[in-house]
Formats: structure tokens, sequence, C-alpha cells
């Protein structure tokens, strides 16, 4: 009797494996075709080419994958315009659409803290609240009644402040003026008496020459440069209070991202962390080479705000978020952001601070 079990109990372990492994192999050798879209036009540095961009994320995880996973990558305005991935994505018109979460800020404010907060967190304090202190949990649950999730897969680190036809001597030099400029700091800078303006950023050069807009931001001297900025404007000041780093973002229809077997959201994971770093690195390196020739060969001013405009930008940033926070969402991701930013800079102050003020020379 004993032996008749152990016989039928290893025929049915054998049963099962052999329906098991079909169900294994095929995961193993399905093919996803997916298509991603930017907000940032074909070819464009840091974004669309180079390395830690789109296409370089999209290769990188056609590699990983040996083709079970191919992305198809367009640039703003050739699938859908540049700001329509968050419906596209939602729709599931496309699988995946690369931006920055802070232009979805009309859909759900808390998209903002993801990508940058005025006078926030740097890099490596930003990449610790995403990856270890609760941000990216609370990024998809922002995300989850859109059935959407997101991930960080590139940053910019410190952006300009922008460039200006006139130079910024008071707060007062901000009434009326004309600026492009998204996300909270355009808020801000509305409160200050800034008419704003929200182009892609293949319109800001054209705009900004032609003096529809008196100002623009955009990104930092690589990218500014590029785009012709300097020939419009010449003022270009660096404090960066807007945006102290700030994240590219993945967004995935969570549907989609359902169906693919853990491995390859693995491999998805890891190439979108491997270029949230790798397209930092290319920054640091691309702005301080173009940061010189900008201001020894391109006749540019560059400078830091006056500290007493500063002050009123904080304050007035203070007053944006205190009217944020009264949705109860938002205030869930900013409590979070904030405390950790408060334990960060007090170990930035004793490590990174100290090294700029009295190691670095």
């Amino acid at each position: 009797m004993a032996l008749i079990r152990r016989q039928f109990l290893s025929r049915a372990a054998l049963a099962t494996s052999a329906l098991g492994a079909p169900v294994l192999a095929h995961a193993q050798t399905a093919r996803f075709n997916w298509k991603m879209t930017s907000a940032y036009g074909k070819g464009s540095p840091f974004y669309m080419d180079g390395p830690g961009s789109a296409t370089d994320l999209a290769k990188r995880i056609r590699e990983m994958s040996d083709g079970r996973l191919n992305i198809q990558v367009f640039g703003a305005g050739e699938l859908i315009p540049a700001f329509e991935g968050f419906d596209a994505v939602r729709a599931g018109t496309v699988e995946m659409n690369h931006a920055n979460s802070y232009f979805w800020t009309g859909k759900t404010f808390a998209a903002q803290y993801f990508t940058a907060v005025p006078f926030g967190l740097n890099f490596q304090g930003m990449n610790g609240w995403l990856y270890d202190g609760g941000g990216q949990e609370l990024w998809n649950e922002v995300y989850a009644p859109f059935g959407m999730v997101a991930m960080p897969c590139g940053n910019t680190g410190v952006q300009m402040t922008g460039w200006f036809k006139k130079e910024i001597k008071s707060v007062a030099d901000f009434k009326g003026l004309k600026m492009r400029i998204p996300g909270l700091a355009g808020k801000v800078y509305a409160n200050l008496g800034v008419d704003v303006k929200v182009l892609p950023g293949g319109e800001i050069f054209p705009a900004l020459e032609r003096g529809v807009i008196d100002a623009a931001e955009f990104v930092g001297p690589f990218q500014d440069r590029r785009l012709g900025l300097q020939k419009a404007a010449k003022f270009y000041y660096t404090t960066g209070w807007h945006e102290s780093s700030t994240v590219s973002e993945l967004l995935i229809n969570k549907a989609a991202w359902d169906k693919l077997p853990k491995d390859l959201q693995a491999i998805v994971s890891n190439a979108a962390a491997a270029c949230n770093v790798i397209s930092e690195g290319w920054c640091q390196k691309a702005n301080s080479e173009a940061m010189e020739d900008l201001v020894k060969n391109q006749g540019v001013t560059a400078r830091p705000l006056p500290d007493d405009v500063i002050k009123a930008l904080k304050a007035e940033t203070e007053k944006v978020l205190a009217e944020a926070v009264k949705d109860p969402l938002t205030k869930k991701v900013h409590d979070s952001y904030f405390a950790f930013k408060t334990k960060y800079d007090r170990w930035s102050e004793i490590s990174e601070e100290a090294y700029h003020l009295k190691v670095r020379g």
C-alpha cells in the first residue's frame, strides 16, 4: 500500500511539473512590443538621445531582455503632442511615456513632488527619498487611480534659474514679465506678478527671440545653448532655486505592466535606475563645458539672483505649498518629502556642505 502511494505521488509531481513547464517556458519566451512617447523632440540630448536618454533606456531594456521587450520610442509630435503622454498612457494608447511628472499637476497636484520642489532636495537627497524613503511607493499611490505606475529614469541635477532679457535687480522686476516656466515655480512666479507660459522646448527660442516672452527657463547650460537661448537673452541667472534636482519620469500603464513577467519588470526597473544615474553624470560633464563656453566666448552674464529676490521667492513658495497641502493626498506626499528633507539636510551639513566649504578650496 505504501509503495502504491509513493508511486501515485511521484506521478502526480511529474504531471504537475509537466503542466507548469509550458507556462514557465512561455513566460520566458513571450515577446512584447511596446510604444513609448516623450514630451521632448526627437534627437534632444539627455531626453531623447545620448547616455541615460529615452532611446538609451529602450536599448538597454531590449539588450538585457534579449529582445523579449522591444520599445519603439516616439519624440514629441511624432505620435502625440508633447504634453499628452499622461492621457495616452492612461488610455492604453501607448504603454510608456518619458517626461517629467510636474507636467501633470493639472491631473493631480501631488505629481509635482516627484520631479522637483522649489528649495527642495538635491540629486543625492531625491534619490534617497525615492529609493529608500518611501517616495517611490507614494508615487505609485498617487497614480493608482489613473491605472499607472512610474519610476525615476533620469535627473538633470541643479537647473539654472533661466534667461532674462533685462537684469533682475529686485522683486519689482518680475511684475508683468512674460516667462516660460513649468511646475510649482510657475505658480510662485505668477503670485509675484509674472505672466507664466508653459511651452515645449522647441518653441522657447522663437518665443524669446520675437519677444512673445521676456524670459525663459529650460534646463542648464548645455541644453540651453543647444536651443540658442543665449542669442535671445544675455542675463543668465544661476541660482537654481526652483529645480535643485529634476527627475525624469518613466510612466507606465499598470495593466500592461502587470502582464510583463517578473524578470522583465526587473529589467525595466534596473534599466531605469541605471539611466537615472548615468544621465546625471552626463549632465555634469556637458554643463561644465557649456557654461565655460557661454561666459568666455558668447558674452553671457552669469550670476545668482539678488538675496532679497531669493528671500521673496522662498516666502512665496511656502505660501503656494501651504495652499497645496489642503488636498489630503498632496499633504501625505508633502509631509513625507519634507520629513525626509529635514533629516537629509542635517546630514548634508556635515557631509556635502562641509566638503564644499572646507575641503574643495
